[in-house]
């Protein structure tokens, strides 16, 4: 079977789409797993960001980015460090990353986005809107992920080996989302 660079260009977004969206999963599996109690638990001597605060954390920052990169979609509301619970953190990053995935699908369609650039601050110069926004974005999901796995570990409550297991299960995250398999 032969491909047209069209095909291939068409497929290589999707596939990146899907990526972003298999990423959320992969937020949604940490948090099905995660005991209550480390929700809001505080290493003990230590100042740092309870998991409740990096979660939410995760979630504001991709507002941040729907709102300076992509004003026209809709934006969720905020999530309160200080007081949401696990299942609205939950929904929240839910929302917040079919909106992210949106804003990519958007910047990677070409001429008819209106995603023109991506602008992680008010402060930072914009980058185009396409790949490197969306490898930025994993990158920024993926160290808040595995800030909160080894908090969750440190305060005595590690995610069940199943969990983590799972998030190295492409095939059935990939399904999970609606999608065939990893391409």
């Amino acid at each position: 079977m032969s491909h047209t660079k069209t095909d291939l260009e068409n497929e290589d977004y999707h596939v990146m789409v899907e990526s972003y969206s298999v990423n959320e999963r992969m937020n949604q599996v940490v948090l099905e797993h995660l005991e209550a109690a480390a929700w809001r638990a505080q290493l003990p001597g230590s100042k740092g960001r309870t998991i409740a605060a990096i979660v939410a954390h995760m979630h504001n920052a991709r507002r941040k980015w729907l709102r300076l990169s992509a004003p026209h979609l809709e934006l969720p509301a905020p999530l309160q460090r200080s007081s949401c619970t696990q299942k609205q953190a939950r929904a929240a990053l839910a929302e917040s990353g079919a909106r992210c995935a949106e804003m990519i699908a958007e910047a990677l369609a070409g001429r008819q986005s209106r995603v023109e650039g991506f602008r992680r601050d008010g402060w930072a110069k914009a980058w185009p809107a396409g790949v490197s926004m969306m490898a930025y974005m994993i990158a920024h999901d993926t160290h808040h992920r595995g800030q909160v796995c080894m908090l969750a570990h440190q305060l005595g409550y590690p995610l069940p080996v199943k969990a983590t297991a799972e998030m190295w299960t492409w095939e059935k995250l990939w399904k999970q989302c609606g999608f065939t398999h990893p391409r």
